[in-house]
């Protein structure tokens, strides 16, 4: 295994990304190629977060800014750990933009203007989208023993359900005026 370097003379030297790890080069990949599209997911729901939260407008734009703005900081706080993850089992993750574009499974919105309400509906399915593929993922880390990252998981699993939570009750069109 590559990523289990020896420090013995006349030994072939390792990678320079090659992370020592007790996992099997099958569990690696596996792990990876499961987290790393959650992570592309993940930046283009942030970007995505971070555009409704700076083009937010109506009577209620100072709530809905400001809660737009604590649920991107929220789902920017999950890709640092779930990358260095990836690393610390030895795998290469995203590089730059355009691979993020290219394993992620959400569309950005170039929409010029959308009310509250439709940004609302876009980051509901695009939250249970990355719920989704986080559990999906987790079934891998259960099938590869990899207990670290499936715990890292659950957590944003739930922060992730909280986000879901509040943008549901926030788009409730109510009798009351309140929407």
């Amino acid at each position: 295994m590559a990523r289990n370097p020896s420090s013995g003379a006349g030994k072939a030297k390792a990678p320079p990304l090659a992370t020592p790890t007790d996992m099997s080069d099958d569990a690696v990949a596996a792990i990876s190629g499961a987290i790393n599209p959650v992570i592309a997911d993940t930046f283009v729901l942030y970007l995505k977060t971070k555009n409704f939260h700076w083009h937010m407008s109506g009577k209620h734009f100072r709530d809905y800014h400001l809660m737009l703005d604590e649920q991107a900081e929220a789902i920017y706080a999950t890709i640092d750990p779930l990358a260095e993850r990836v690393r610390k089992l030895g795998a290469p993750t995203v590089h730059s933009y355009g691979e993020i574009l290219k394993l992620a499974t959400l569309t950005e919105s170039e929409e010029p203007f959308l009310a509250p309400q439709q940004m609302f509906e876009q980051l509901m399915a695009d939250n249970k989208s990355v719920i989704q593929s986080m559990r999906e993922a987790h079934e891998v880390c259960d099938e590869k023993g990899d207990v670290a990252t499936a715990s890292l998981l659950e957590n944003f699993i739930d922060d992730a359900e909280r986000r879901l939570w509040f943008l549901f009750e926030t788009n409730q069109i109510r009798g009351d005026n309140a929407s």
